[in-house]
């Protein structure tokens, strides 16, 4: 009898009532649901955070317009010329975002890490060009309290900057995963809601700032 249970005792750890040998979820062994589910969970928290941002800077979009239509005391400010070059970095790091999803899901870790760390470098330089962006401002005489139009410039760019930098953090995460040969199928949800979320900052900073260009 006690011969039978030895014998059994190795199958009832690795498959009965404990945890399951192989991991379903993003959580490597062990995760508690499937793949398609986690995603789904993961997407639509992602989706409902995006919407709650995009009511964020659409309030301060209304402000902006209103504001701009009442008194005289409105002066346009120029927008720095690196701002432009930011926004083509920005650009190109949603093409590197894109193709770190891509080469994760084609099972290419070592492309997918060039690219993951592509994409976290140009996020840094962004950040690091919209700093430079606000001294040229500065060092022209046009601060936050010159006019509300430079006001609303520094509110909705800064706001954006933050915004940014928690996708960052993420790219970070991500990035110190791929070094470590960590960046597997079971970190798939985690690069496609980062993406997700690196895209739409994509596309919200060149809405705040064809905002600016086109309503001074």
């Amino acid at each position: 009898m006690s011969e039978l249970i030895t014998r059994q005792e190795p199958h009832i750890r690795a498959g009965g009532g404990g945890r399951p040998t192989e991991g379903f979820g993003d959580f490597d062994r062990g995760g508690r649901f499937p793949s398609g589910q986690t995603r789904r969970v993961y997407r639509t928290g992602m989706y409902l955070a995006l919407v709650g941002i995009s009511m964020f800077f659409l309030a301060f979009t209304s402000a902006y317009i209103v504001r701009s239509g009442l008194g005289d005391d409105w002066a346009p400010t120029s927008l720095p010329s690196l701002l432009w070059w930011n926004t083509v970095i920005l650009v190109i790091s949603s093409f590197t975002m894109e193709q770190t999803r891509k080469s994760l899901n084609q099972g290419l870790r070592a492309a997918s890490t060039g690219w993951i760390t592509a994409t976290a470098v140009l996020g840094i330089l962004f950040l690091g060009g919209q700093i430079l962006a606000w001294q040229q401002l500065a060092g022209n005489g046009i601060y936050v309290a010159t006019n509300p139009s430079s006001s609303f410039f520094y509110l909705l760019t800064s706001a954006h900057a933050v915004h940014l930098a928690g996708g960052l953090i993420a790219l970070f995460y991500i990035t110190f995963e791929a070094w470590r040969s960590r960046l597997g199928p079971a970190k798939r949800t985690v690069v496609e809601v980062t993406a997700i979320y690196w895209h739409f900052m994509d596309g919200l900073w060149i809405y705040i700032l064809l905002l600016l260009w086109w309503w001074r």
